[in-house]
């Protein structure tokens, strides 16, 4: 039997920074991660490889959407097959999580998987916004387990306690931990042992992704940082999110990994596969003008947009 757990949380909220200190908690065990990303490029799995754990990846959509629930029950089954000791799933950040513990109850298409519970990260400085304007904020939160606050240190003590008062206000008991950089300890694994079993014959019931929009733009190596980071400037407010491996004429291979108005350029990995290099992923929701902003960016730049 293996024990699965689900880690949610929107888009920068840190799961993948997170999932790295998690795994530490099962030292010694054979683990298998799956990991789901909106986009067609597998950043959050490059950054994620070389941990001594089975890497899955499913992009293109949400593991609970319509269209990837099949290709989520393929990769869970052959994960099985593996016969892991915890198995692992960070789901994207756009991810409606709604019935999943109703998935995992149905002994009959899943026998060797005990769920242990959902593990959802809130971003401390940014949650109060994402709240009020992102509808998987509320459903993520409202399918967790356990709620870890995360980035505390970024946050003041104003935005920390609208954090607070928020979740408690949609979910009064549910246990708290409040970090930085996403550590946690065992006591984690204990709050999570504390779950609630669904009624049977429930049958989990199945979303779209029609809120979410996603553009990939190729963009030559000849790009300087500051160009890159001019270029991502002139529509990262119109974003959920912005990530891809870049290379730079100046600055090497930089991981571009953007949240809110904010560009994040640090240097890659190593090991990042050749394929995965020179896309940008674009991630907004319905009626922001992101479509506008990307198409003036590009022209622009158009000496450094391939495609």
């Amino acid at each position: 039997m293996s024990k699965l757990y689900l880690i949610t949380g929107f888009l920068g909220a840190g799961k993948t920074t997170f999932l790295k200190r998690f795994l530490d908690l099962f030292a010694g065990q054979k683990i298998q991660l799956i990991i789901n990303e909106f986009g067609q490029e597998g950043v959050d799995g490059t950054l994620l490889s070389g941990l001594g754990a089975y890497l899955q990846e499913i992009s293109g959509g949400s593991v609970f959407c319509s269209c990837r629930l099949d290709q989520f029950e393929s990769v869970l089954r052959g994960s099985v097959n593996l016969h892991p000791d915890v198995i692992l799933v960070e789901a994207s950040g756009l991810s409606d999580p709604t019935g999943v513990r109703r998935l995992f109850s149905q002994t009959d298409r899943f026998p060797h998987i005990d769920y242990q519970g959902a593990v959802c990260l809130v971003d401390a400085v940014r949650f109060p916004k994402l709240y009020a304007t992102a509808r998987t904020c509320v459903k993520q939160l409202a399918s967790s387990d356990v709620v870890v606050i995360n980035k505390i240190d970024k946050a003041s003590a104003e935005q920390l306690d609208q954090t607070r008062t928020l979740v408690r206000g949609q979910r009064p008991e549910i246990p708290i931990i409040e970090t930085s950089f996403g550590q946690v300890d065992g006591s984690l694994l204990d709050l999570l042992s504390a779950q609630h079993t669904p009624a049977p014959g429930e049958s989990m019931p199945l979303t779209a992704d029609l809120t979410v929009r996603k553009l990939h733009v190729k963009i030559s190596p000849e790009i300087s940082r500051y160009d890159l980071q001019k270029f991502i400037e002139m529509f990262i407010e119109d974003t959920f999110r912005v990530k891809g491996f870049l290379q730079t004429v100046d600055a090497g291979l930089l991981l571009a990994d953007c949240v809110g108005n904010v560009v994040n350029l640090s240097p890659a990995p190593a090991d990042v596969p050749e394929d995965k290099i020179g896309w940008l992923t674009i991630l907004s929701g319905a009626g922001m003008p992101v479509h506008k902003a990307v198409k003036q960016a590009c022209q622009w730049y158009q000496k450094y947009i391939l495609e």
